[in-house]
């Protein structure tokens, strides 16, 4: 067992700044990354109903808006994918709730590190008001998408939006790596170092694993991206030509520059950008697991299989990338040996499938809001995860890289999976984070909306990927073949907007439930880990000077003879 380093009292600072903005309390700052993502989801889902609208009534004139041209849409575009990938997926699973509950988990009162994990907050933050500026400045955001693909990204004269606006968009995402890199050093060393007395590997929750796995693929992966971002700032500033080839022409005017590859600004970006789908889903994996242990009253199934599929899930994603870029004319070697890994991650990914099925298998359910959304994270983890080997083939990925198919896939694989796994542990978590419960009607209609929503909205697009209809596009009008598939637009953009409408829902229950929401108690769920032995919410000192030793796993539900049907982690040893 490791050495631990002694626990001691924490003096509480008495300025409301000390307390709750330039606080080293990891619940202070969990919540801080929770309300941030909040600001940030709120802004790109704003975006992604302004795209809609404009995609099935383009001259449409919007309150406030005018009129989106289709530099407008493509900016809309770029700054919707980067808020949500980054700064909502990214950031509230595992810096959200896992600032908040990785110590109170290990028996820990703090990070290891409390003022890098202020300063990370701080330089999120920091990133994300770089990157809202980036619409307020001349030619506005940029609108090279996400991906910020080079040569466009990399030449200030290519539009619109590639000038400030995209130096902006660098900046923000430089920033937010070094933040991720701050954190993931914080999460790695406090899973190593400040485990509590008995809580050896094999006993830790599956959240534990799941934010440690992704905390190192973190630091991994943006490092590569940090580094990336700063080439990519000197090839548009400095005069260097590391992602600009020679012979470029851009406007009628050439590019004196040379010896340049776009290439490598994918392969950079990937190796960052397919690690970053798990930095975003593992999180999610770990809630739900563990969701589904507490409201089936049941262990885990497979505790150990799942433990090497996490882990195996972050190994095989740093050598996936490829498949991103089969239409580049890769090698047909090199396609095959990214097709096959792509196909092999699939067997991990099966196995935390069955292991949850198993989990609920003649379980005593408590069909509750938190298991709800676990449930439709299983659901939508399968339905996006079976159309992954199909973009795994070379010769369908060909056909299928540039259309809707490819959106559809990775809303439900990623997108919709975080987002579930996020409404999930807020209504579980609540209780501990604010000491009231959230109103479970509200909850419940809130889930089906969502949940019909998230089906209606994507499932539709696979169709229009299979017909050909090509993503990043501003208007239908322009491609013949593309005008038959309008009826099916309208239908999504319709079922978007009502999905959106429902998350309404969502905001008047956490914030009523904030202020007016019955009293929690200290264990409402009767869960077995450590921090439903603290009060509800706990005390910044979380638990201080009385260490908690553990005797038990992390999921010991419906123990024949015993006087509960659960057993916490630091209950008194059995014989």
């Amino acid at each position: 067992m490791h050495e631990r380093s002694p626990i001691t009292t924490q003096i509480a600072p008495t300025g409301i700044l000390r307390r709750y903005l330039f606080s080293t309390d990891h619940k202070i700052v969990g919540i801080q990354y929770f309300f941030l993502s909040l600001a940030a989801v709120l802004v790109g889902t704003l975006l992604s109903l302004l795209m809609r609208i404009h995609l099935v009534w383009p001259k449409v004139s919007i309150p406030f808006f005018g009129e989106i041209k289709p530099e407008n849409y493509l900016a809309f575009l770029t700054m919707h994918g980067t808020l949500m990938v980054f700064f909502v997926l990214s950031t509230v699973p595992q810096n959200g709730f896992g600032n908040y509950l990785l110590p109170l988990q290990l028996g820990a009162s703090e990070m290891a590190f409390p003022r890098l994990n202020m300063l990370g907050f701080w330089t999120t933050l920091v990133a994300f008001l770089v990157l809202i500026a980036a619409f307020f400045v001349p030619g506005g955001a940029s609108l090279a998408g996400w991906t910020q693909y080079a040569p466009l990204s990399a030449i200030p004269s290519t539009g619109p939006g590639q000038g400030v606006g995209t130096d902006l968009w660098l900046t923000s995402i430089g920033l937010f790596c070094v933040a991720s890199v701050l954190s993931a050093i914080n999460f790695i060393t406090t899973t190593i170092k400040l485990r509590t007395t008995g809580l050896h590997w094999m006993r830790m929750p599956l959240t534990c694993w799941t934010w440690f796995v992704a905390a190192i693929l973190s630091l991994l992966a943006f490092s590569v991206l940090l580094v990336a971002v700063i080439l990519l700032l000197l090839d548009r500033n400095a005069g260097t030509s590391f992602f600009v080839p020679s012979g470029l022409v851009v406007s009628g005017q050439p590019v004196e520059r040379n010896g340049g590859s776009v290439l490598l600004w994918q392969h950079l970006f990937w190796f960052f950008g397919h690690p970053e789908v798990y930095i975003a889903v593992l999180p999610g994996m770990g809630v739900t697991s563990h969701l589904l242990a507490v409201f089936s009253r049941k262990p885990v199934f497979g505790y150990r299989a799942m433990v090497a599929a996490t882990i195996a899930i972050g190994a095989l994603g740093f050598m996936v990338w490829g498949h991103h870029m089969f239409v580049s004319g890769m090698d047909p070697y090199a396609g095959f040996a990214f097709s096959t890994l792509t196909t092999a991650i699939a067997v991990p990914s099966a196995i935390k499938t069955f292991n949850w099925m198993g989990t609920l298998w003649r379980g005593r359910i408590r069909f509750t809001t938190p298991l709800l959304f676990s449930i439709g994270f299983v659901s939508l983890f399968i339905t996006g995860g079976l159309t992954g080997p199909i973009l795994a083939q070379p010769a369908l990925n060909i056909y299928l890289h540039d259309t809707y198919f490819v959106v559809a896939h990775f809303h439900l694989i990623m997108a919709m999976t975080g987002l579930f796994a996020v409404f999930a542990a807020t209504h579980f978590w609540f209780p501990k984070m604010f000491g009231r419960m959230m109103n479970e009607r509200l909850g419940k209609l809130h889930f089906w909306i969502t949940f019909l929503g998230a089906y209606a909205t994507f499932m539709p697009m696979h169709l229009l990927g299979i017909a050909g209809h090509p993503r990043r596009y501003a208007e239908l009008t322009g491609v013949q073949y593309v005008q038959a598939l309008v009826p099916l637009q309208e239908f999504i953009t319709a079922a978007a907007i009502v999905t959106i409408s429902a998350q309404l829902l969502f905001l008047v229950n956490f914030f009523w439930s904030m202020f007016k929401g019955p009293a929690a108690t200290a264990n409402p769920w009767d869960c077995t880990t450590l921090e439903w032995t603290l009060p509800s919410p706990p005390a910044r000192a979380g638990f201080g000077e009385h260490e908690p030793v553990v005797n038990h796993g992390p999921y010991e539900y419906s123990i024949p003879g015993a006087e509960t049907d659960f057993l916490m982690q630091d209950s008194a040893a059995t014989s």
